[in-house]
């Protein structure tokens, strides 16, 4: 009878089109998009970023922070790990439109926003909180368990 065998890697296969088919309309993914699409950065904290005239273009800040929001609800924690994703993840390719920010890029906008990531991140679990979409309940530590219980 023998193996299955998978598909011939060299044969022309008929995928969806478009990153837009892959992606279902309820996805999570595209909570993320909106939301920080309809932020206003710098009233949140982050530094402001001016393309400049000449060189390389920059990255959109905003799409480093869906970057950087996707890896915090998926627990990648690493630039070197969000890095990767953008090569093998359909998800993160159409959050970041297919662009490839390298690890230094992703660190660098982290370094460079802490103050900003700290209260985004306080308001996406206020908005979660808002929606009911999560408790608001805390977990206290070993120590303090250990202490009460």
């Amino acid at each position: 009878m023998g193996f299955q065998k998978g598909i011939n890697r060299a044969q022309t296969l008929l995928f969806p089109v478009s990153l837009e088919e892959m992606i279902p309309e309820e996805h999570p993914v595209r909570i993320i998009d909106l939301f920080i699409q309809a932020l206003d950065l710098q009233k949140i904290g982050f530094v402001s970023s001016m393309p400049a005239a000449d060189g390389r273009p920059a990255y959109d800040p905003k799409d480093l922070l869906k970057h950087n929001l996707y890896g915090y609800l998926n627990r990648i924690r690493t630039s070197r790990l969000l890095e990767r994703e953008c090569l093998r993840n359909v998800e993160v390719m159409w959050l970041l439109r297919g662009i490839k920010p390298c690890f230094r890029t992703i660190a660098g906008f982290r370094s460079a926003n802490p103050e900003g990531l700290k209260n985004l991140f306080r308001y996406f679990v206020q908005i979660m909180k808002n929606w009911n979409l999560v408790a608001g309940e805390t977990i206290r530590n070993h120590q303090t368990t250990m202490e009460h219980g």
